[in-house]
């Protein structure tokens, strides 16, 4: 590449530093060899003398996009002296601050001038104290300033899982680039760390977070749009990468691929474009709501295999003989879903495939007498009974159970929808016995109806008449009664069914089997909760799929980094593990010294016991970044 018209704007009437006299910011046209594209690159430089002569080096190269305004260079070069001199004032000469963007930049320059140039510290003779053991610097204690604090606490741990999995190393083989690598690490850390959008994270990567030096990235220089492009490529390696995960985490705990479990949830994007995949919900403060169903083939440890986006209106059933093709499970393998994916053709399909499962069955049969069940407890120390009844064909069986927690949960429900639906009678009666009202029985009947609706089945168990008047058109008086349907979840709460072709099986392993499908409901709820799913703001499809993806990532390391800690004792969730590790920042720590330079040390905060704990027990670096140590 070669570049030509060079324009300098030296910095006039600022204090010159000794060591950074004469610094300034050069603006050079370049053409790249290449391509032959002609482009604009901004440079900041310094004058020194050199065997008599005056000689200009480039110190940093500041980019294409260098954003601050000509008329604030003189200002900003300044400004980074008094950074660097540790004498940063909140106010210029005239008292006037300058504007926050040049502030960031003056900040930002100077970190990496700090990072770049790596000093040592000068001897004894030029303003150390002779004598000391380590690293003796003679300082103005009252001159200390803090400086530009980043966390690394979340950022160490998630770089180590992404370590682990060999990550970095997938990416180069699937041929991104530097900066996509870096891009994508940041995407990831930051869906653990911070979840948010992708213009949330890159403001988080760019002032918060202190990722970048323990990647050597600089990502305040990073366009936001390179992150969504890079969103866009890991979505276009979503195979590739799901499957060299999966195998990682297989070597690494040793998993056999013997169970598959299957399920789907629903989230929603908020935008103004339409999104192809997506149902139409109710449009909401002037933006289109749309839903979408991320389906995940996981195994009992709770790792994702498999991932993808179906329609919001897609039939749960339809989406099974795509999933478990993309799986390759082997032939023999047990299949985990709950009833949503239950239908008859699906359980003939695995049959025919050669596959074992297990199901919840869609039956609705609660009458059950369970005198000959067995009695197991939970894991919270419930009980369950279930009771084990071949079918007839004798080619599978049926599982009847019921558990003190789910009587008491379908109770609750049943007596608050129940409570309600009365209460809405009672409104009604009221209403027709003032003096003098009526209403037509046709309209209130479609008011009962109404009521019905919304009691989710529970009208069932009510006798409702209404009494005409004397002109039969108009009513004057509602009874009702309730009447509990028998075999019904009112009479027999807590009761459902699982079914399975394997036949071998007593009842407590079916059971304690099916139970591992709260392992992958847990993933979901991680997902939505702990890793901000949802809401969705795009206006691309491509970009909320990227969004769903990168989630999906992130959870993965997320387990990586739970399932090490549980093998210490350590068993909290990633919400809590991620607000321990939250107060870990890098800070620069300014002394003035005795000799009139200054001295700039970075390194992270001590790590708390709670954080040391969590260091040990990964054999992480209890140390992120090093420290730093120049004297300018």
């Amino acid at each position: 590449m070669w570049c030509h018209n060079i324009y300098c704007y030296p910095l006039c009437g600022a204090p010159a530093h000794a060591s950074l006299a004469g610094m300034f910011i050069r603006r050079t046209q370049t053409r790249s060899t290449a391509t032959g594209e002609s482009y604009v690159t901004y440079r900041l430089v310094r004058s020194e003398q050199r065997a008599g002569k005056v000689r200009q080096r480039t110190l940093l190269n500041l980019g294409r996009h260098f954003p601050v305004a000509q008329a604030h260079w003189s200002a900003l070069c300044a400004r980074i002296e008094q950074r660097l001199s540790g004498q940063a004032a909140l106010f210029d000469e005239e008292g006037k601050g300058l504007p926050l963007a040049v502030e960031r930049q003056a900040e930002r320059i100077a970190a990496r001038l700090l990072a770049e140039q790596g000093g040592t510290p000068a001897p004894a003779d030029a303003g150390g104290v002779p004598g000391g053991g380590g690293d003796v610097q003679s300082v103005d204690v009252d001159s200390l300033s803090l400086v530009r604090p980043r966390s690394v606490g979340v950022e160490q741990l998630a770089l180590w899982a992404l370590r682990q999995a060999g990550l970095e190393e997938q990416l180069q083989a699937l041929g991104l680039t530097g900066p996509q690598r870096a891009a994508a690490l940041g995407l990831i850390v930051a869906r653990m760390a911070a979840p948010g959008s992708e213009r949330a994270t890159y403001q988080w990567l760019a002032r918060r977070s202190g990722l970048g030096e323990l990647l050597e990235v600089d990502f305040e220089a990073m366009s936001p749009m390179q992150l969504y492009r890079t969103s866009d490529i890991l979505l276009r390696h979503r195979a590739a990468l799901e499957g060299h995960l999966f195998a990682r985490v297989s070597d690494l705990f040793a998993l056999a691929p013997t169970i598959t479990l299957y399920d789907l949830t629903n989230t929603y994007f908020e935008g103004e474009a339409p999104v192809i995949r997506r149902a139409h919900g109710t449009p909401r403060s002037g933006a289109a709501t749309a839903r979408c169903s991320p389906g995940a083939g996981a195994r009992c440890c709770g790792f994702v295999r498999r991932s993808r986006v179906f329609a919001g209106n897609a039939a749960e059933a339809q989406t099974l003989q795509g999933m478990l093709t993309g799986l390759a499970a082997p032939a023999g393998a047990l299949v985990v879903m709950d009833r949503g994916v239950a239908t008859e053709a699906n359980l003939a399909w695995l049959a025919e495939q050669g596959y074992r499962y297990l199901v919840v069955s869609r039956e609705r049969r609660r009458a059950v007498d369970f005198k000959e069940a067995i009695t197991l407890d939970n894991a919270g120390g419930q009980a369950v009974e279930l009771l084990k009844v071949p079918l007839a064909d004798g080619q599978g069986v049926r599982l009847y159970c019921r558990s003190e927690g789910r009587v008491r949960k379908e109770q609750a429900i049943a007596g608050r929808l129940m409570d309600r639906f009365e209460a809405g009678l009672d409104k009604l009666a009221t209403g027709l016995s003032r003096r003098g009202t009526t209403k037509r029985i046709d309209k209130l009947w479609e008011r009962i109806g109404r009521l019905k609706e919304k009691s989710r089945g529970l009208g069932q168990h009510y006798h409702i008449e209404v009494i005409a008047g004397d002109s039969g058109e108009r009513a004057r008086a509602i009874h009702w009664q309730r009447l509990p349907v028998k075999g019904s979840l009112v009479t027999e709460p807590g009761v459902y069914c699982l079914r399975s072709n394997e036949t071998g099986w007593d009842e407590k392993t079916m059971w304690r089997t099916y139970i591992m499908l709260t392992d992958l409901e847990a993933v979901f709820r991680s997902l939505k909760s702990e890793l901000g799913l949802r809401p969705i703001f795009h206006h691309k499809e491509e970009r909320a799929e990227g969004h769903l993806f990168i989630t999906v990532l992130a959870y993965q390391f997320v387990q990586l980094i739970r399932h090490r800690l549980a093998a210490h004792g350590i068993c909290e969730r990633w919400s809590t593990l991620r607000d321990t590790l939250a107060g870990r920042c890098r800070v620069t720590a300014t002394f003035n010294r005795g000799d009139g330079r200054t001295l700039h040390v970075r390194k992270a905060t001590r790590a708390e016991p709670d954080q040391a704990r969590i260091y040990q027990a990964l054999g992480a670096d209890p140390a992120p970044g090093g420290v730093q140590k120049t004297i300018v």
